[in-house]
């Protein structure tokens, strides 16, 4: 039986007749949709300047200069930015990733040409000064420091070394401790230079505005940014198929938990078996209590705290994994288990009852998803990251409702293979 939403509740999701979609001359597209019922404007956006330009002496550059964009610019100090903001009860914030470096913000409506002025000299005029930089290297230096005694942080990154040979996506987007102090603030003003720039950049504002009222604004306050010197989007270089088994085993003294991830490679957002894999995916290891993993390791077995299983669709192919946070005693029991449970998984089909119940649990959850501006905010900027077209979500349960039993199937037989699964684990030195 398939799942359904009525033609109101779907003309209410966002469609190609109230998404504005508007290219600038000097290369920013500008996604709107007007919500006439909120005081509120949420913008968010991002441009290609992630950490696939950092080398590897300096991993984290791209992080850090994003990080670094509201410590000053040339018009504002730090205070300065952050009296203007509080003012307004407004926010704005920025963030590096692999690919892109992102940002968002909130404030009233009659405070959007503050927050697209603040974004604008954050972007384009940052000052890197020295003191709040070596405030924010310490910060940094101190996460890095947390994460390499976070059993869950290092089990993720020893997976991705595993699953990415030779391969950007085996890099921490935060680099390590060592390549953070490497960097220096003429790095960050050179990264900046070179890499932030109009072109690829998309910028999503979505509440209580008239759409061509920001388009204009837009125009006014980033229509004349240009960077000549913008270097395009590096390929990214092909993946490695796994021949067999991996493992490896991070020892972390004075733990009392171990996490165990256990998968390899995925498919990317654009394949066209994405959606077949992420339903199949939520029945696997999402839906309910944890899916078939949750109940099978966790309550069943009673072998882990927790148990899921993701799979990530980026812009490249990302991994399928199965994560679960066990006894120190119960990592071979807890991966065994799992990897039956992906035996079972790819090979025998789900059954009618677990597809229909995970297709009528993504179509419900669509229309909450888009309650708010920031949700919406996101879906616009996530149809353009992967060029879904503006009819997506319009479409969306019919896609959905497509998916067959064999679909499932045949997603999971593509990617997943149990004798052919990185195995990472983070937990206490073992006698």
């Amino acid at each position: 039986m398939s799942a359904t939403m009525d033609q109101t509740a779907r003309q209410a999701i966002p469609g190609p007749d109230d998404i504005i979609r508007v290219e600038l001359d000097n290369g920013i597209t500008i996604l709107s949709r007007a919500n006439p019922t909120s005081g509120s404007v949420v913008i968010q956006g991002y441009l290609p300047a992630g950490s696939l330009f950092d080398s590897d002496e300096k991993l984290g550059l791209a992080d850090f200069v994003a990080s670094s964009l509201m410590r000053g610019t040339g018009q504002r100090d730090f205070q300065t930015i952050y009296d203007d903001l509080e003012s307004a009860g407004a926010s704005l914030g920025f963030s590096g990733g692999t690919h892109t470096a992102g940002f968002s913000g909130k404030a009233l409506v009659e405070d959007l040409e503050l927050l697209l002025a603040l974004a604008n000299e954050a972007l384009r005029q940052p000052a890197f000064p020295e003191e709040q930089i070596e405030r924010l290297r310490a910060q940094m230096l101190t996460g890095l420091a947390m994460r390499a005694q976070d059993t869950g942080s290092m089990s993720s990154l020893a997976f991705d070394k595993l699953v990415y040979p030779d391969h950007p996506y085996s890099r921490p987007d935060d680099g390590y401790p060592e390549t953070i102090q490497a960097i220096g603030v003429d790095d960050l003003h050179t990264f900046h230079k070179k890499h932030y720039g109009p072109q690829g950049m998309v910028l999503s504002i979505v509440g209580g505005i008239d759409t061509d009222d920001v388009v204009d604004k837009v125009k006014a306050t980033l229509g004349d940014w240009s960077n000549p010197d913008q270097p395009p989007v590096p390929e990214l270089p092909p993946t490695k198929t796994l021949q067999n088994q991996v493992e490896k085993r991070v020892d972390i003294p004075g733990k009392s938990q171990s996490d165990l991830v256990m998968g390899t490679i995925g498919p990317a957002r654009k394949s066209p078996d994405f959606l077949a894999a992420s339903v199949g995916n939520n029945i696997l290891g999402r839906f309910g209590l944890m899916g078939r993993i949750g109940d099978v390791v966790r309550e069943q077995a009673g072998l882990a705290y927790y148990a899921y299983s993701s799979v990530s669709g980026g812009i490249g192919p990302a991994p399928w994994t199965v994560t679960a946070g066990v006894d120190p005693s119960n990592e071979q029991k807890a991966a065994d288990l799992i990897k039956q449970e992906v035996k079972r998984f790819v090979t025998e089909k789900v059954t009618e009852e677990e597809l229909s119940d995970s297709q009528a649990n993504y179509i419900g959850r669509l229309p909450l998803s888009l309650e708010s501006n920031g949700g919406v905010a996101g879906a616009l900027l996530n149809l353009e990251r992967h060029k879904l077209g503006l009819d997506y979500y319009r479409q969306y349960p019919d896609l959905i409702n497509a998916i067959t039993r064999e679909d499932v199937l045949a997603a999971a037989a593509n990617y997943l293979d149990p004798d052919r699964l990185a195995i990472a684990i983070a937990g206490p030195t073992k006698e």
